[in-house]
């Protein structure tokens, strides 16, 4: 709601007259200058369909984007005006800036200083100040800020996103363009990320003065579809980190031992790429309790991953963060859990209404809305996951899309569209895995493993 007599005048202006473009553009520009981004994405939006080639609005629409941590979107928003050569400086300074956010530092620097070279009034002192010697060279395709591999701390160029993987190369090498601020809530779960595996990286002589180095392994555990892969992209995204997604076809293959040399390659590949953050989802199919199996090859890549975590001396993983993921911890051996592997168990739990609603207000943000009560829509989505509310908008953008193509026009989403869609929905799997649960924490803890589950199992009634 804003506070501001003149810019609510204004609106209901906008609202009156909405085929004003230049009523539209000046109630954006203000909202911007005065802080209210997510309103001022809002208005510019509508003023894109209006004009959507207009220099003003995508730029002020891009600056919007950037100042909310939407790295990806403000470049999207760019692209169109970036790949045309003489295109307006201020638009590089403002791709410069979200190239920097999403951790492309050569990208940054070439776009901030071709602008400047054109108009130097475009200058930004602190953005210049942030950024390295621009390369001499334009990057191969910069019209998206896509620049030569950037040298890492470690003196090892970090490969580009979409590097060959699979196979013997046992994952690809990517670029995370989603932060923090891209995850709605879990405050405690991104704090818990911080202190335990980006802190260290960070702010190296504060913990090398402790003895504490770069590295080191967090598991992640909640009920499917709460978020823990998009936990692992964002922290990658926060250290500006290579990032290796694991899958199981990278790893498992019919042959004995090469299951084992596709681990060692992942491995490898993460070192040689670090600072990295090296994610295995569905963690439990490589890593399940050795006295649950039958065959000896299965063991042995027990034993592989084990070795490859504490690695050949104690420097072998420093720079690479082990995130692992699973619905299952309980099935995993409690090897990982010895100090130096998997030994900080961090729980995703499910979004409460306040997380539900700020996730619902991410997932919404660049479709065209009217007058949102999101908080009224998390109150009615009890036990939903980021899954499930990603489905109750897929749903309602549906009911949506048709009654635009039969009015030949945009219609925005409303708030009972989402209500609607939030109706015909029920939860996934938050019931099912919170009874397993119970099981696990009331009859089979006596080592206190799982005392973190506690306050919930207690708390809610599942």
């Amino acid at each position: 709601m804003l506070d501001d007599a003149g810019l609510q005048a204004l609106r209901e202006a906008a609202r009156l007259s909405p085929d004003n473009l230049p009523l539209r553009r000046h109630l954006a520009g203000l909202l911007l200058e005065k802080g209210y981004l997510a309103e001022a994405e809002t208005e510019y939006r509508a003023a894109l369909m209006l004009a959507p080639r207009d220099v003003d609005v995508t730029a002020g629409l891009a600056e919007a984007f950037v100042r909310q941590n939407a790295h990806g979107s403000a470049l999207a928003a760019l692209e169109p005006f970036l790949a045309s050569p003489g295109y307006p400086p201020r638009l590089g300074v403002i791709a410069a800036r979200a190239l920097l956010g999403e951790g492309d530092m050569g990208g940054a620097a070439y776009r901030y200083h071709e602008a400047v070279s054109r108009d130097p009034s475009v200058g930004d002192p602190d953005l210049a100040a942030r950024l390295v010697v621009p390369p001499l060279q334009a990057p191969a395709a910069p019209s998206h800020g896509v620049s030569a591999p950037a040298a890492s701390p470690y003196g090892t160029p970090a490969p580009h996103s979409g590097a060959p993987g699979g196979g013997p190369d046992g994952g690809a090498v990517e670029r995370s363009g989603v932060t923090f601020a891209d995850v709605a809530g879990m405050e405690a779960v991104k704090e818990a990320l911080r202190v335990k595996l980006l802190l260290p990286l960070q702010q190296p002589e504060l913990f090398a003065a402790f003895g504490k180095r770069a590295g080191g392994g967090v598991l992640l555990y909640g009920p499917p579809g709460t978020g823990k892969t998009h936990l692992a992209r964002a922290a990658a995204g926060e250290l500006g980190a290579s990032f290796v997604n694991v899958g199981l076809a990278d790893i498992l293959d019919m042959y004995v031992g090469s299951s084992e040399r596709n681990l060692r390659a992942t491995f490898e590949l993460a070192r040689r790429s670090r600072p990295c953050v090296l994610f295995f989802d569905e963690v439990d199919a490589l890593a399940a309790r050795r006295s649950d199996m039958r065959q000896a090859h299965n063991r042995q890549l027990v034993n592989q991953f084990l070795a490859e975590l504490d690695g050949v001396d104690q420097s072998a993983n420093e720079g690479v963060l082990v995130l692992a993921a699973t619905n299952v911890p309980w099935y995993i051996d409690v090897a990982f859990r010895r100090p130096g592997r998997l030994d900080q168990p961090v729980f995703v739990p499910p979004p409460d209404a306040a997380a539900r609603a700020a996730i619902l207000r991410i997932l919404c943000r660049d479709k065209p809305l009217a007058e949102m009560d999101f908080d009224a829509v998390a109150r009615i989505t009890e036990h939903f996951v980021g899954a499930d509310l990603k489905g109750v908008v897929d749903r309602a953008v549906e009911a949506k899309l048709h009654q635009s193509i039969s009015a030949g026009r945009p219609i925005p989403l409303t708030t009972a569209d989402l209500v609607a869609a939030a109706r015909s929905t029920k939860p996934t799997a938050v019931r099912e895995w919170m009874s397993t649960a119970r099981n696990y924490v009331m009859h089979a803890n006596e080592s206190g493993a799982w005392d973190e589950l506690m306050p919930w199992i207690k708390g809610n009634k599942w």
